[in-house]
Parts: C-alpha cells; structure tokens; sequence
C-alpha cells in the first residue's frame, strides 16, 4: 500500500438545505486497475524470460518460484486495490452529527447529537504512529479519516471542532 494518501476535503459546501455541512473523505490510489494488470504482466514477462532461461539449463525449480513470486505480486497489488476503496461522509447538522463509513461491502453508520459531540485528536502512541481523529458522545466513538495524512487529520479536526463545538455548545453553521 502507498504511504502518502490524499483526500478531497470540501470546505463544507451546503447541500440543498442550509445549516449542512458535509464533508467527502476519499483515499487516494494513483495505481489504476489497469496500471496494476500491466505492472503485473510486466513483471511476469521479464521473471519467466530469467526462469525460461534457467529452465532450459535444467534449473527447473526456478520456474516454480517465478510463479509464486508473480501470485505473490498479484495478491499484493489486489488488497492494496482493496484497500483504496475506502471513503467516509461526515454530515453535520443543526442537530446531529452523522457518520458513514464504506468499504468493499461494509456500510456503517454514527450518529451522535451535536449539541453533545466532542471532537479529539488523540496524539499517537509511539512516534512513527498516526494520530487518531475521533468523534464522541455518550460514551460512544468513532474515529474518522484513519487514511488521511497527518497534516489532513489535523485541518480536518480543527475543521470539525469550529463546527461542532464543544460539549454543550452548538456553534452557527
């Protein structure tokens, strides 16, 4: 998977009805599926012309680890792929603040009052670890744009804390 990812953050364009705020959260992939099929038979071209090669010299086993190196390549490329298809929707209202999380099949769903919501960045752990944006209220939480870079997730939550506010504070939209 590719270390830097960039997501497209609107600035909270209002939808059709005012006092919205909705923010698009994208994980960026610059390898295409098409550029990922032909990084793999690229790959698979030259490593058979080496083990071709070998082969016809009686090395056959190398023809057998060729195979495994270009499956490996392939499994590789297809969870980074897997991967990439990650987005999250934050939605703020004058009430509620509603999270959508999709990926490869799994839809989730938060909702939290916002007149109750906090919005924390968590410093990481350790120092090459990522730091963690979370939504919470009534003891519940979720974490948000945990594939964003950290200067991202920094402008993101203070983006979020100028909109929601703090705990009983529910600023203009």
């Amino acid at each position: 998977m590719p270390s830097a990812q960039v997501a497209r953050l609107p600035s909270g364009l209002p939808p059709a009805n005012a006092g919205t705020r909705v923010f698009e959260l994208h994980a960026h992939r610059s390898l295409t599926a098409a550029g990922a099929r032909r990084l793999v038979l690229i790959v698979a071209a030259g490593t058979f012309a080496v083990a071709g090669f070998f082969t016809a010299y009686g090395f056959w086993p190398v023809l057998i680890f060729a195979a495994l190196e270009v499956l490996a390549l392939q499994w590789a490329l297809n969870a980074s792929m897997r991967s990439g298809n990650v987005s999250e929707t934050i939605t703020i209202t004058p009430d509620h603040v509603t999270i959508e999380h999709r990926e490869d099949g799994n839809h989730r769903f938060a909702v939290f009052p916002r007149h109750w919501a906090r919005v924390t960045l968590h410093a990481p752990l350790a120092a090459l670890h990522p730091s963690r944006l979370m939504l919470e209220s009534h003891g519940r939480a979720c974490e948000v744009g945990r594939f964003l870079t950290e200067d991202e997730r920094r402008s993101l939550a203070a983006r979020l804390k100028q909109l929601v506010g703090n705990v009983n504070e529910s600023p203009a939209l």
